[in-house]
Order: C-alpha cells, then structure tokens, then sequence
C-alpha cells in the first residue's frame, strides 16, 4: 500500500485545529497526530455535540489531555475565530458531501462549503495560523453536481486565500483525492451493510462505473506530507489506482448477482481528478500531482518544488484510462481495518 508519507512536517509542539473533526477522516487524522506526534493541543471543531461525547469516550481518546472539543459551525465566522486563537495548522475537512442531499438543499450546501470555506478562510488570517489544508473532492474537477460545484468554489477560495493573506505568514493548499475506502457514504461500508442483513443481490448504477481509491490512513498521511512541502495555493493531487465498481461489489460478495440501478442524479460514470485545462499549471512528483496556482501575486520569490516536472500539455488524470488499476488480492489489503 503506497504510503505517501514522504516528507513528515515537525507537529510536536504545535496547535493543530481539525474542523468537521468527528468525522470519519477528522478521527482518522486527530488519532493519527496524538500516536505520531507531541502536539501542544489539537482542537476538535464540529457542531454535533452528541459524537463530540462519543468520541470523548472512545478509548482511542478517552483521557487525552491535549484533546479539545469545540461546538461550532464552519458558518459562524465569530466561532471559528474564537476556535482558532494560538493555532499553528487548520485541516479543513467538514462539508455537506452527500450528492443528492446537496442537490435537494443547494442553499445549506452553499452556505457550509462555500461561506464555510471564506469563513476559515478570513478566521485563519485573523488569528495568524501558519498554515491551512482544505479536503477537496474528485467531484470538483468539471463538476456536474452542486457538491462538486461548492467544492471548485471552495478550492479557488482557498487558493486566492494567498494573495488575500499578503505578506502575513498564513498559507493555504488543497488537497484532492478520490473514494475513501471504509467511510461514511462510501460505497464500501454499504455492499457490507447488504451483505450481512442476507441480501440476495448487490446495487450497481452502471457497469462501466470506475472510481478512484484511497484508504482514511493513506489520506491521512498526503495530507501531512503536503504540509511538509506546500508553499501555497497548490492543490494536491495523489496518484491512486481505479477499479471498476462491479469489481469491488465482486470482491466483497463473490457470490452475489448484480443488479444495475441505473445512475443517480448527479454522478458521475468516471471520475477526473486533473482537468486538461489544468495540465498547463501541473506538475508531477514521484507519489502525486500538483496544480499550481495560475497567478502567484503573493509571493515574488516563490521558489520551485524540488524534483517537480511539467506534466504533458493536454494531460487529464480521470479513472477511466488510469495507469494503475487495483487488483482483487490489493483492495482486500485495502480493506483490512477499513
């Protein structure tokens, strides 16, 4: 399994505020920064009180004296501001994220992905945080949804947030990558769900449907290494394999039949993480891609990315024609603990 932890940032010591924190990449990540790091404080930021409790009493946090749970609401510029007083890094990951939610609620989608994304944004300037990471999406490469559409939002207001911030320290990237294997909404945890209530078939919404794949610890980890070699306004991209959908439901069901549903509003028969338009600004590390920004006003001495090259003029990265695909015997290692 690609690990992606090729630079590792120095955490210890260090406030760390994770907002959308008791989701499942947020104590991916916060569990992750306690075992590997010394951080000062890590602050969990989230509006849901009752998994905030929950997770108090997880025994992977329970009596962590460095932990904080904080209520609040990435629309609630005040909050957030309050929240990020003495913070060194902001992981950015809470969102509406369920497609046909967004599509039936345009405004609540709106108003936590995109003033959401000025709020920590203009709080992050504010309070001086060193450095800030948004959790992006696959969908937000030639949106064909509102969630995708919020996102793109999101990601040029994090990338302007540069030119914003001036000469002041704080810096903000992107980070963007495909399906988490094991989270919540996947479709992962859903063909289990199926299969152990005796299901006699697994739901496909096409059967040329592929995707990219990723797992919460190899998320976790690109995120840090971006820290370690962001210089700001990038957008992350990690190269991952693509499997065909009907693969993975074969793979978690041998013996179960499929029955095509047809697609649902809003998604997607591949997914595209670099756009062609995109190729003129990218280049390419050993482990991932990196958009760079278009205009870069911010900073006259911006140095070059060690060992970077440009990628092809024309080049998109889309899960259809992926280079690497997963094979059975490398998703079921994939899904060990997921």
């Amino acid at each position: 399994m690609r690990d992606f932890l090729t630079e590792r940032p120095n955490l210890n010591g260090a406030t760390i505020l994770v907002t959308g924190g008791t989701g499942s990449f947020g104590k991916a990540m916060i569990h992750h920064l306690l075992e590997n790091f010394e951080p000062r404080r890590v602050i969990i930021f989230s509006r849901d009180e009752m998994k905030q409790w929950e997770m108090s009493f997880d025994p992977k946090f329970r009596d962590r004296r460095n932990l904080r749970y904080f209520i609040g609401d990435v629309r609630d510029l005040g909050r957030l501001e309050m929240a990020m007083r003495g913070v060194d890094y902001v992981i950015h990951t809470a969102a509406l994220k369920h497609v046909p939610a967004a599509e039936y609620n345009p405004f609540e989608c709106i108003r936590t992905n995109v003033h959401g994304a000025e709020n920590v944004v203009q709080a992050s300037i504010r309070t001086g945080v060193k450095r800030v990471i948004a959790l992006s999406t696959d969908k937000a490469a030639n949106p064909i949804n509102l969630y995708g559409a919020s996102k793109l939002a999101s990601d040029k207001i994090f990338v302007a947030a540069n030119h914003l911030a001036g000469s002041s320290e704080t810096r903000f990237s992107v980070v963007r990558y495909g399906n988490v294997i094991g989270s919540r909404g996947s479709i992962v945890p859903l063909f289990r769900k199926l299969v152990a209530e005796g299901t006699d078939h697994l739901p496909i919404t096409d059967e040329r449907m592929t995707r990219f794949w990723i797992t919460l610890v190899q998320g976790v980890r690109f995120v840090l290494s971006s820290f370690a070699i962001m210089r700001g306004g990038e957008i992350f991209v990690p190269k991952l394999p693509s499997m065909k959908v009907t693969d993975v439901a074969r793979a978690i069901a041998p013996g179960l039949p499929l029955k095509m549903i047809g697609m649902r509003p809003g998604e997607k028969l591949h997914e595209i993480m670099i756009t062609r338009e995109d190729s003129f600004n990218t280049l390419e590390l050993p482990d991932r891609y990196v958009i760079e920004p278009a205009f870069i006003m911010w900073s006259a001495t911006r140095s070059e990315l060690p060992g970077a090259s440009k990628v092809a003029e024309g080049f998109h990265y889309s899960s259809d024609d992926n280079v690497e695909w997963l094979s059975k015997t490398e998703l079921d290692q994939m899904l060990v603990g997921s």
